[in-house]
């Protein structure tokens, strides 16, 4: 008895089709604030970072984001109106950059094609962009911000989800308004400020976040902030869980806002 052992098959053919090869990747067309543009992969290049910007201006674009965001800012010029404009667009960009100082801005001075993606003729100074913010009062640019992230995350909120309350100790060096002594773990003795985030757990959706001094750390602190995220949510979209970690929330706090029909179920322990 003989046997063909040849060509042994181990695994049967399957019905997936072999895999064809179509070269390198096709470049694509976007919409822009400055008309369509053709992006394209070179795959010799270095990385950047940047690449991906293109993409999030055209969701920007097509979705009126944008726009309307830089309408709705509580900036005032006599003249020039696209002065605002390049204030907000240069801001947004360093922003995505994954920029967290002003100074950073000096990194895109010489870029000319991003603030050209956003309909702009140049990026403007960090002493621009600072100067202009400070002219914000707090309140209105609160109020600005929040508006469009409500906007944002609105949709969302009609599933039930869960309220995830996280705190969190940013140390600082130098003078800055609110860096005080408090609770600090990692570097006892250095004033901080305190993040209060208020986000969708699960996606982690930041819906909210309060800064606040270094000592203002616990609970009686970041309950104004909760409570006034919950009344900006309307009441037929309120499928609401508040989960709060240990020792961050209080029965009195909870209680109250039980009060109100909130649907809240906390966890103090």
């Amino acid at each position: 008895m003989t046997h063909e052992l040849s060509n042994p098959s181990f695994h049967p053919a399957g019905e997936q089709p072999p895999v064809e090869g179509k070269g390198p990747p096709q470049g694509v067309i976007l919409d822009s604030f400055s008309g369509p543009v053709l992006v394209e992969w070179d795959t010799e290049a270095a990385l950047t970072p940047l690449g991906q910007l293109p993409f999030f201006i055209d969701f920007l674009k097509a979705a009126g984001l944008f726009d309307a965001f830089v309408a709705d800012c509580p900036l005032r010029y006599t003249s020039r109106t696209r002065r605002k404009t390049r204030c907000v667009g240069t801001a947004m960009l360093s922003m995505l950059s994954g920029h967290k100082r002003y100074a950073h801005i000096a990194a895109l001075r010489c870029d000319s094609v991003l603030p050209e993606l956003l309909g702009m003729n140049k990026i403007v100074s960090e002493d621009a962009v600072r100067r202009a913010f400070a002219a914000i009062d707090e309140d209105d640019g609160a109020v600005w911000l929040r508006r469009h992230l409500d906007y944002c995350s609105a949709p969302l909120l009609a599933e039930p989800w869960i309220l995830d309350i996280d705190t969190t100790v940013k140390p600082l060096y130098g003078h800055q308004e609110g860096a005080v002594i408090g609770y600090n773990p990692k570097k006892p003795g250095r004033p901080s400020h305190s993040y209060h985030t208020y986000s969708m757990a699960g996606v982690r959706l930041v819906l909210d976040v309060d800064v606040v001094a270094g000592n203002e750390h616990t609970s009686k602190h970041f309950a104004p902030g909760l409570w006034a995220l919950l009344d900006r949510i309307p009441r037929d979209l309120c499928h609401l869980c508040c989960v709060a970690t240990a020792g961050s929330a209080t029965s009195r706090s909870c209680a109250k806002r039980n009060s109100a029909a909130w649907p809240i179920s906390s966890s103090c322990d």
